[in-house]
């Protein structure tokens, strides 16, 4: 069976696309924008090599609801899949976000989350909470600033909502990988603005690839901000996080 070669258009398509994503991921950091330390940054990647923390006592739910996880930028699911068995154990209803790898938004995949939102939460019939980590947070942020009435709750963890969006050191790998520039995405969002639902973002001074600022934000654009001493890449399974976001998803607002 003879493969067919790439039209010469096509082949230019490709060159060009490559060209930019290469030409974003060379920008400079801008002077006075604050990153986490190097220091900092590699100790995310040391704590890959760590071995499995010791699971955490779960207790019952007080107010059981229904619940998405959205992951990080570059993660799939499953690597939220300690924190999404804990929340079922305490009796919430846990849903994955339904997009797999999360490389990034784009028109099609936001409009498909919205109405993955919109239909849950008419299957059971109230509104359902949504738990972002870092670029998940904003998909969530965003969803729940247009859809209010989809959404109960937000609670972010590292998620970089406030300030120079590239105040982190994420941005150039997220703008190779999407190629688009962090600070124009190809939807049209507000993510310093805060949802007009409670909103509570889980920070921590650890943080090696988000500013602390940066996710922690300042009053106005979250209702709560809570210090948790944990590495960016733990916001997903580490204990103290799990345990913070099931107070929070029993808090009354």
């Amino acid at each position: 069976m003879k493969v067919e070669e790439p039209a010469p258009r096509q082949i230019d398509m490709m060159r060009s696309a490559i060209a930019r994503r290469a030409a974003l991921a060379r920008e400079p950091h801008p002077e006075g924008v604050r990153k986490p330390s190097l220091r900092l940054f590699l100790a995310e990647l040391a704590s890959l090599g760590r071995g499995k923390k010791k699971p955490i006592v779960v207790d019952k739910a007080q107010h059981p609801q229904p619940v998405m996880l959205l992951p990080g930028f570059g993660a799939h699911p499953n690597r939220m899949r300690p924190m999404a068995d804990a929340l079922a154990e305490a009796g919430h209803e846990v849903h994955e976000w339904g997009l797999g790898l999360n490389l990034g938004p784009n028109p099609q995949n936001f409009a498909f989350l919205m109405r993955r939102v919109g239909t849950l939460a008419r299957q059971h019939k109230r509104p359902i909470a949504l738990v972002g980590w870092s670029l998940g947070g904003l998909f969530a942020r965003e969803i729940a600033r247009r859809e209010p009435d989809c959404v109960s709750k937000v609670i972010t963890m590292g998620t970089p909502f406030s300030g120079d969006p590239r105040a982190n050191n994420a941005w150039r790998a997220y703008q190779m990988v999407t190629g688009h520039s962090v600070s124009a995405p190809p939807i049209d969002c507000d993510f310093t603005a805060k949802p007009p639902v409670p909103t509570i973002a889980l920070w921590s001074p650890r943080d090696g690839v988000i500013h602390p600022r940066s996710a922690c934000g300042w009053p106005g654009e979250r209702d709560r901000a809570v210090a948790i001493r944990c590495a960016h890449l733990g916001f997903a399974s580490d204990p103290r996080v799990v345990a913070e976001v099931l107070r929070q998803l029993d808090a009354e607002d």
